[in-house]
């Protein structure tokens, strides 16, 4: 199977097709674990409710290209500063700068109680501890890391 260009491997805003460095990246290196799709999709849903394959595959394939493009232009900004490490603050101005605004200050509350040490509310749980207070991007990615298609691979959802 061939990827088109809307596909994560084809790079829906990349130029060069298959020029990408993540051309050559194994598929279940490039989307998130279907059982942290399922167990996310499954939290929104009755005690008996069910969701079919395809639709997690679906979802699978939807939110790896979202952080795919949003670290892309994350990973531009920082390439354009000479930085190696994209945080969290670069995450948010990619969001706004593509057009999730309204996503921002939702985003921009967890950030802060993450920083602080909060993560009762986070996504992850935790004790508090210091490695809790991690910048919630999974330990922050690097553009190298990106490039070889691991920068979500081993992040917790």
């Amino acid at each position: 199977m061939a990827d088109g260009p809307g596909s994560p491997a084809g790079g829906s805003h990349e130029s060069g097709g298959d020029q990408s460095p993540r051309s050559n990246v194994r598929e279940q290196d490039r989307f998130l674990p279907i059982a942290n799709i399922s167990r996310i999709m499954k939290k929104a849903l009755p005690a008996n409710g069910k969701i079919a394959k395809d639709a997690k595959d679906t979802v699978q394939e939807c939110v790896s290209e979202f952080i795919s493009f949003i670290t892309s232009e994350a990973s531009d900004k920082c390439q354009k500063e000479k930085r190696k490490t994209i945080n969290g603050d670069d995450l948010l101005w990619a969001m706004a700068t593509l057009g999730f605004e309204d996503y921002i200050d939702p985003l921009k509350a967890y950030l802060a109680r993450y920083r602080e040490g909060d993560t009762k509310g986070s996504a992850r749980g935790g004790d508090g501890s210091a490695s809790a207070k991690k910048d919630p991007v999974g330990s922050q990615l690097s553009n190298h890391q990106y490039a070889q298609g691991m920068g979500y691979v081993n992040s917790q959802v």
